[in-house]
């Protein structure tokens, strides 16, 4: 799970010193809007899960032992087990997905301006997310997979083909 962080965001942000604050609340913005995208709405019971992960700094490794060895509350490991295990509970997105979901969200939000905005903020390409979501995994604000990586961001699209040639207005010919 995630550790607690150890700097505030704005630290975190003086650090990197790239990018501005409002890109690290869009990328954060963007993971919860791709995982409820990917995996839809969490559970109340998923939830409870999730904030015992957290505050036991658990990984779903560890939750699958404390189920096998009967540590559970009686509701989770009715829950989990029904689900086929912690694996199911888990609501990881890959840098893929969140690429996607992210360009999604910033088109729901500025339209034709996405593009605009998100290189006003120095984000010019997938792997400027990753960068973004790599130091708030660092500073313990986010969790990874140990396969993730940052290449896992790199060259998932071209922005001016997912953002400026996506809404070019047709012709007068057409």
């Amino acid at each position: 799970m995630a550790r607690k962080p150890k700097k505030t965001i704005e630290e975190v942000v003086t650090e990197v010193g790239r990018y501005p604050i409002d890109a690290y609340q869009l990328v954060r913005d963007g993971l919860t809007y791709t995982v409820d995208r990917v995996h839809g709405q969490e559970s109340p019971m998923e939830r409870r899960i999730h904030k015992l992960m957290q505050e036991k700094d658990l990984d779903f490794e560890t939750l699958d032992q404390m189920l096998e060895a009967g540590e559970l509350p009686d509701a989770m490991a009715r829950y989990l087990r029904e689900k086929g295990g912690a694996q199911a509970v888990n609501r990881h997105v890959s840098g893929d997905e969140l690429c996607w979901g992210l360009r999604d969200l910033a088109l729901e939000k500025w339209g034709l301006l996405a593009s605009t905005v998100l290189r006003g903020w120095n984000i010019a390409s997938t792997a400027d997310f990753g960068r973004i979501v790599f130091a708030l995994v660092e500073n313990g604000f986010l969790q990874k997979q140990p396969h993730d990586t940052l290449k896992d961001f790199q060259g998932v699209y071209d922005f001016e083909e997912a953002f400026d040639k996506s809404f070019q207005l047709g012709s007068a010919e057409d």
